[in-house]
């Protein structure tokens, strides 16, 4: 703790007064750092359900497994799930992930969803907050996996791409690109265009390998792959990302 011989040196210097503004400064960052170590309420996580409940965010998404399900994804894994960048940038500008609607909707397996609302969208600093509130939201004892981030080889993104459309068709679902970058695929799952900007890969290897882990009763079979196929597989999905230098 470097800020309590601060303090000290500050209080015994002539030239500072308790009401001087470095005084002030170091102590109030004693006490948040105080409050911090001793586990109080952080004040920003208040002011982020305060934002949840204002945007009626709990109309859509599950903040807790205890709930019944709703038409949003579930969000009480957001902070093992998402890249907080992503967040950042959906909340201010909300992006269609599921072109079919979601999966709970009445009309889903007719094609004809019936909620497809506009996502709200919030000014940055909303967004900043909120995505700091959301990667706070993690299940408990879920250990990360480490995933090469070293973009497959040519030989190793043809297998895959195989794997990924033909042996486990996975294109009849998720929404995917073909030889010439262009986009294909099925829009009754989640669009995997941005999936390497939007999702972690822990949780893509973890989705992949055992979804109940996360969705009891989802409509993601489990592909019982093995090792090797299953690390490739999950760096093929985060292969696909939105070049940020792009408009």
């Amino acid at each position: 703790m470097s800020l309590l011989p601060n303090l000290r040196k500050l209080s015994l210097n002539p030239m500072n007064s308790y009401s001087s503004p470095l005084f002030r400064q170091t102590l109030l960052a004693l006490v948040l750092t105080l409050a911090i170590l001793s586990g109080a309420p952080d004040p920003s996580i208040h002011a982020s359900e305060e934002q949840i409940d204002s945007l009626k965010c709990t109309r859509c998404h599950r903040f807790d497994k205890t709930q019944d399900p709703k038409n949003g994804p579930d969000l009480f894994f957001a902070g093992n799930k998402f890249q907080k960048d992503w967040l950042i940038g959906f909340l201010q500008a909300p992006e269609v992930i599921r072109k079919a609607g979601p999966s709970a909707d009445p009309g889903f397996l007719k094609g004809q969803p019936e909620y497809q609302p506009p996502h709200p969208s919030v000014k940055k600093e909303d967004a900043l907050s909120l995505a700091d509130f959301l990667m706070s939201l993690k299940l408990d004892n879920l250990e990360p996996v480490a995933v090469n981030p070293e973009p497959l080889s040519k030989v190793e993104k043809v297998k895959t791409k195989i794997l990924f459309e033909r042996d486990h068709s996975c294109i009849a679902c998720h929404e995917s690109v073909n030889l010439v970058g262009n986009p294909r695929g099925g829009i009754s799952g989640p669009s995997l265009l941005t999936a390497g900007n939007r999702l972690q890969a822990s949780w893509v290897y973890l989705w992949l390998k055992q979804p109940e882990t996360f969705q009891p009763k989802s409509r993601m079979p489990r592909a019982h792959l093995d090792e090797k196929a299953l690390i490739n597989l999950t760096r093929y999905v985060l292969s696909h990302k939105k070049d940020s230098s792009k408009p």
